[in-house]
């Protein structure tokens, strides 16, 4: 089936509080969250897309809402990593194992080195996330465990987030993509 993507719109609330709401989907964050922590979430992802021209966009496999992807600036100085790109998804379970996040990341990847000029991105994710690892391995990711962090996440009390970096040279050498 054919994959598009696009910026979240309000009207997409039902299908993103869908997704978050499902406990396999949401298990690496501690569980699923409430809708209204969904709108929250939601909204926060069509206002920094508006304000940097990159973001989380909702992807679409066929006519079916199969989850979201993007690059999202994180401009929390804060954060153990400091302001930040980071390149992220949470796919659908039903889309699960059909290479739906990869090949989304790809798209975005491209996006954000060519058209919008970052000079590196971060990706992230709970040790054992292994369906993310293996993104980010086929992605071509780096992986950085110098930058490993810990970081107070209440449902769960500390999350260990496991870090992979790819820079713009480094998605010029790939030709563009994933083979």
């Amino acid at each position: 089936m054919a994959l598009s993507l696009r910026p979240f719109e309000m009207s997409d609330l039902n299908d993103f509080s869908d997704l978050h709401s499902d406990p396999h989907v949401m298990h690496d964050l501690g569980g699923p969250i409430s809708r209204a922590d969904a709108e929250e979430k939601l909204h926060k992802y069509i206002a920094a897309h508006s304000a940097k021209g990159y973001g989380r966009m909702a992807v679409f496999e066929g006519g079916d809402f199969a989850g979201y992807v993007g690059v999202q600036h994180l401009p929390d100085p804060a954060h153990p990593l400091g302001p930040h790109d980071e390149i992220g998804w949470r796919i659908a379970r039903p889309f699960w194992g059909h290479g739906i996040a990869t090949r989304a990341a790809t798209l975005c990847l491209e996006d954000v080195f060519s058209r919008a000029g970052l000079p590196h991105i971060l990706s992230y994710t709970a040790r054992d996330n292994t369906r993310s690892q293996a993104v980010m391995a086929r992605l071509g990711l780096t992986r950085m465990p110098s930058l490993d962090f810990d970081e107070p996440y209440p449902p769960i009390g500390t999350w260990h987030g496991l870090v992979w970096r790819m820079t713009a040279k480094d998605w010029a050498q790939r030709a563009g993509g994933i083979e």
